[in-house]
């Protein structure tokens, strides 16, 4: 048992040390020899809290909870709670936390899930809050790497789309300094460039980093090319978003620039940065990546839970 996780809000990649994602990376390769349905979660109640949209994070952590042998109780859209109704956000958490033993948030708000945390007793683990954090997202991210190329040292990375508003993009570059990666290529659209303050950290970390405008400028260079969606939901302006629509594609003739092991993660949804040509291609993934979802947040509720 681990008791660095026991009991344990996650709220951010940062708050965790490079020792702690290998503990979660060790359970999280137990559960997949095991594949099959336990019980050591029999008797907790796992809530749910979506209030955005969302299709793998929630389907997976419900997956999990089950094979786990937990129960699960769900609040998905804001329109389904009483939230519809007048009621706040704080008092719907109260509410949560009294009727559960672990609460998952999704909320478009920035700092939902670190709110949510305070006034919580019980353990809250955040699925993603506006443009900030996804730290479950990233530990998948890196626990992939890790699986696809047996180390998360030395490899040379690129995050290409929208690193302004991306939440899974943001974590992941987060979580790549808790690691040694050769170097780190930031690719994005002028407007859509990392966030001053993620820059500051990034720096403070010591991460070796360059932001570029096109990947074909470093295509031959990387393993990890890490795409995002440019993310229409966030931007406070349509017509900011309007600009920048398109911007970049990656295809299968550009992958075969490359190194023959590179591989493509994406945190999906994937909408049209990616051409449908590169799903079935030795490059693509993400759809792996996606799989591995089960595993990581099985391995994650058990440590929290105590059962680990």
């Amino acid at each position: 048992m681990s008791a660095k996780f026991m009991f344990r809000d996650i709220i951010s990649i940062l708050d965790f040390t490079r020792e702690d994602l290998e503990t979660l990376f060790e359970f999280a390769d137990r559960f997949i020899k095991i594949n099959e349905k336990l019980e050591i979660l029999k008797g907790k109640i796992v809530a749910l809290a979506f209030f955005e949209p969302s299709t793998r994070t929630r389907l997976s952590f419900e997956v999990a909870a089950k094979k786990l042998g937990a129960d699960v109780i769900s609040i998905v859209g804001e329109e389904a709670s009483s939230i519809a109704k007048g009621e706040s956000f704080a008092d719907t958490i109260r509410m949560l936390d009294s009727y559960s033993d672990l609460i998952v948030v999704r909320h478009r708000f920035e700092g939902a899930a670190k709110y949510a945390a305070e006034i919580a007793e019980k353990p809250v683990i955040n699925a993603g809050d506006g443009r900030q954090h996804h730290p479950t997202q990233a530990m998948i991210d890196l626990y992939t790497i890790k699986k696809l190329f047996g180390e998360i040292d030395g490899l040379t990375y690129a995050v290409l789309g929208d690193l302004r508003y991306g939440r899974a993009a943001t974590s992941f570059i987060y979580g790549l300094t808790l690691y040694k990666p050769k170097k780190v290529y930031l690719v994005s659209p002028p407007q859509l460039r990392i966030r001053d303050e993620v820059r500051r950290e990034l720096i403070d970390r010591g991460l070796v980093f360059e932001e570029k405008n096109s990947i074909l400028e470093v295509i031959e260079e990387i393993d990890v090319l890490y795409v995002t969606r440019i993310q229409k939901e966030r931007f406070p302006d349509p017509v900011e978003y309007e600009k920048v629509r398109g911007s970049y594609i990656v295809t299968l003739g550009m992958l075969m620039k490359g190194k023959p092991h590179l591989k493509v993660l994406h945190p999906l949804p994937k909408v049209d940065e990616i051409d449908y040509s590169v799903d079935n291609s030795k490059y693509a993934a993400y759809f792996y990546q996606a799989k591995l979802g089960i595993p990581i947040r099985m391995a994650l509720l058990s440590l929290v839970l105590g059962a680990g």
